[in-house]
């Protein structure tokens, strides 16, 4: 049965703060393999990570949610009608699956229905965002959307009126909330985030995550403010390389001292709607060699308290990701949370700081100095 997720309005001080908890669940990798499906769906849906942050047609390969497990609710129109969706800063646009979708995705998954909402406003206007085994289209509409109990009043969403079908029918999430720039959103949608800045709906311009470790509860995306109890050991600011996604210049990755990856220097974009560690295919053998793992990074659990920190070296600084935040553990088994994509050559040297990494930090999104702030937990 389908978690429905629920929000809180939490009054820090004073002002606006939006505190919107997170649930961790079963990632769709675990699910399919608890019922035997994986090594077909995988076989059936090769895809490549990096493809979403290059240039073309909005592309968003969803296939990077195989192991997501954060998701949070918010609900559109009034009276409002709610939806698990994914706070993904690796994209721009939100969208819900809608009455008009038959595919089988849309239909064991809520879906708005216009005609229910005293404030919806339609538009002429059409949503298509490509995806690694097809693609999601829809119209654009307005409507009130509600973040843990603040309004953000004709926010224009994309209502899906078809969506991939083997993938989404498994996903427990509804649909996607954008937290990156505009300058990425499909159909120029204003993202939910700029019209929180711009309706001063929030105390600052930024938002901050935190994602547990192992326990179902404490994860949570909080709006215009930093909590104080999670910034004790203070915070590292690292400016923004580029405003689209929320890319960063990283300036080696290293192993005891060793680096072994980025050297000469490359890019990152930290990525709440990626769980992996995704990695160059050049660097990711390299790393599968020197961790011991087979090429697919299945590793001896044993050998697991004898591996490395990983060591990202960002605007002068070290951040280690210990073993215990890299393997992941699953039914007896053990595997890197590490994945390769190919990386187009021209666009140079690209990872992706997902859940792995930012599990070991408090991340702070600054919209107002174009900064990412990393606090170790």
């Amino acid at each position: 049965m389908r978690l429905l997720l629920l929000l809180a309005l939490l009054g820090l001080a004073q002002g606006f703060q939006i505190r919107v908890p997170l649930r961790r669940m079963k990632s769709l990798r675990q699910r399919l393999q608890e019922q035997g499906l994986l090594e077909s769906y995988l076989e059936q849906h090769p895809y490549n990570l990096a493809a979403k942050y290059f240039p073309g047609i909005a592309v968003e390969p969803l296939e990077n949610y195989m192991d997501d497990e954060y998701f949070g609710t918010i609900s559109i129109g009034t009276p409002p009608q709610e939806f698990t969706v994914v706070f993904d800063t690796g994209s721009s646009n939100l969208w819900v699956p809608s009455v008009f979708c038959s595919s089988p995705a849309c239909r064991n998954h809520n879906r708005f229905n216009p005609a229910e909402s005293s404030t919806f406003l339609s538009t002429n206007d059409t949503l298509f965002i490509a995806y690694g085994t097809g693609s999601m289209t829809g119209v654009l509409g307005y409507d009130t959307v509600n973040v843990a109990g603040i309004n953000v009043r004709n926010q224009i969403f994309g209502l899906a009126e078809t969506e991939p079908g083997d993938f989404f029918y498994y996903t427990p999430f509804d649909g996607i909330l954008g937290l990156a720039f505009p300058s990425i959103a499909s159909s120029g949608a204003t993202p939910v985030f700029d019209n929180m800045m711009m309706e001063n709906l929030v105390d600052r311009h930024l938002f901050s995550v935190c994602l547990s470790r192992d326990s179902q509860g404490g994860s949570f995306v909080l709006f215009g403010a930093i909590d104080p109890y999670y910034t004790t050991r203070g915070i590292s600011w690292i400016p923004l390389s580029a405003e689209t996604y929320w890319q960063i210049s990283m300036e080696s990755v290293s192993i005891n001292g060793a680096p072994v990856a980025c050297s000469s220097g490359c890019q990152a974009i930290v990525d709440t709607g990626t769980t992996l560690l995704a990695v160059p295919i050049r660097a990711f053998r390299t790393l599968m060699r020197r961790l011991g793992a087979s090429s697919s990074g299945e590793i001896s659990c044993e050998a697991v308290r004898n591996l490395p920190s990983l060591i990202f070296r960002i605007h002068g600084k070290e951040f280690p990701v210990p073993p215990r935040a890299y393997v992941l553990r699953s039914n007896g088994y053990c595997t890197l949370g590490l994945q390769g994509m190919d990386t187009p050559t021209e666009e140079g040297e690209l990872w992706i700081l997902g859940d792995v990494f930012i599990r070991e930090y408090y991340v702070i999104f600054d919209r107002a100095n174009n900064k990412v702030g990393l606090s170790r937990l």
